[in-house]
């Protein structure tokens, strides 16, 4: 006789939000238990390059479709894209029962490092220390990663530390946090097999 296999038991963690404004309509499909698989259009080709980051090292299966008024600029687009990403991770993370809930990661690239800390505490918080050493890089203006990262943080609840300790190269530097960030996201939203079916807080919520 047979014995079931664990994984009969394991419910992918999915969610799909579309999110429609007067400047944007977002759609972003989720599978935080996925292979790192992503299907990306944004109109923004290095923010795209920076979303495969994300799937690829959190191992996240990531569907992003983004149309923006890209005529004026990038700012709403990559705004939305966060918010919405971080609605669709709010989602699919659920009731936070038997996460690790915390992650970190140091990921270097040629001369530069970046160090990402997270914290899915349910309590929106950014700091991020980013010098970047050029104002675009391709298509994307670089103050605009802080507005993406505003954006997931408000909407999927957690606490978000970003600092770039050392690059040259704002490709390099940009590259390093987003990677980071993926790292640090599959190390918080693993399940933790010690602490199955309880939430990872004194406060028994988060």
């Amino acid at each position: 006789m047979s014995t079931p296999s664990a994984s009969t038991d394991f419910t992918p963690r999915i969610a799909e939000i579309q999110r429609n404004t007067n400047e944007t309509k977002i759609r972003v499909r989720v599978n935080l238990d996925g292979t790192g698989v992503s299907k990306l259009a944004t109109g923004i080709g290095f923010f795209d390059h920076m979303l495969d980051q994300i799937a690829r090292h959190g191992l996240i299966d990531l569907e992003i479709e983004a149309d923006g008024d890209l005529h004026i600029d990038g700012h709403h687009t990559v705004e939305d894209v966060g918010i919405t990403l971080g609605m669709a991770v709010a989602k699919a993370v659920g009731d936070k029962k038997g996460l690790t809930r915390y992650g970190h990661s140091y990921v270097p690239l040629d001369e530069a490092l970046s160090r990402v800390v997270i914290d899915f505490s349910g309590r929106p918080g950014l700091e991020m220390d980013v010098k970047f050493t050029s104002g675009m890089i391709g298509a994307l203006d670089t103050q605009l990663v802080f507005e993406f990262f505003q954006g997931f943080v408000n909407h999927a609840l957690v606490s978000l530390h970003i600092d770039n300790l050392k690059g040259h190269n704002a490709h390099h530097q940009c590259e390093t946090m987003f990677k980071a960030f993926g790292r640090a996201v599959r190390m918080a939203i693993t399940p933790d097999p010690r602490s199955a079916g309880v939430i990872p807080s004194t406060k028994g919520c988060l």
